[in-house]
């Protein structure tokens, strides 16, 4: 039975999120699984070229060839993402960004901070002053932008560029920044107006600098969950 366009998207989107390093390291059963499942989906759109790349690709994987197959493997299902998407319903499309350069990861954050209408929580246990400084200052002006870190993990710098936003943007761009107990945060994400969930596939700091990476918006039941959980955690953290 085909998949709906709908699940056919979320699937795909799914999938990228879950991509391997294909290029690097031991090609475990899990890895395989994952192939099985790109193979499966990318079928799934109909292109019986692509399908056909990507068994062949898969299946040379292991040879001198395997950076090549590697990023052919990622850019057929980053493809069949981009032609799933187009057939999705309006309500569910940009559920997925892919980001594969820092330029992307930065438009990408730039957009869903940019729907932003009164408040933003920002998600990030590694957070340092890059978070601000080419992040958090894309949400809109007079937007409450709330920053949650770990109080064990985050940066010294974090402090510092603290200080220099509120003596720059003042009240126009509210800032808050809170310390949750050391290792209780897992996640980095971007909370908006308290009913839209997104979570990140890597910190801030790190974006998209070594490899691909995605910005998921989650679906209403469980991103209700997260930013409710979320609020309790803020609501405990200590002030930076």
């Amino acid at each position: 039975m085909s998949l709906t366009p709908e699940a056919l998207y979320l699937q795909l989107g799914s999938l990228v999120a879950e991509m391997p390093d294909l290029a690097h390291g031991p090609i475990t059963p899990e890895m395989n699984q994952w192939l099985g499942r790109a193979a499966a989906l990318v079928e799934e759109t109909g292109d019986e070229a692509n399908t056909i790349y990507l068994q062949v690709c898969a299946q040379n994987l292991d040879t001198a060839l395997r950076p090549q197959n590697a990023q052919a493997i990622a850019v057929l299902v980053n493809q069949a993402l981009a032609k799933a998407e187009l057939k999705a319903p309006a309500a569910v499309q940009g559920t997925f960004i892919v980001a594969g350069h820092t330029f992307d990861a930065f438009r990408a954050v730039g957009q869903v901070l940019g729907t932003a209408k009164a408040d933003v929580l920002i998600v990030d246990p590694y957070a340092d002053e890059k978070v601000l400084t080419d992040y958090a200052v894309l949400a809109p002006e007079q937007v409450n932008v709330r920053l949650l870190t770990d109080q064990a993990s985050c940066k010294k710098t974090l402090k510092p560029a603290t200080g220099h936003w509120a003596q720059q943007f003042g009240s126009t761009r509210p800032l808050s920044v809170r310390l949750a107990a050391p290792r209780t945060l897992h996640d980095r994400a971007i909370l908006v107006d308290r009913s839209t969930a997104w979570t990140l596939g890597q910190s801030f700091k790190d974006l998209a600098t070594r490899s691909h990476t995605t910005l998921v918006r989650l679906d209403p039941e469980p991103g209700t969950l997260k930013i409710a959980a979320y609020e309790q955690m803020w609501i405990a953290a200590a002030p930076l």
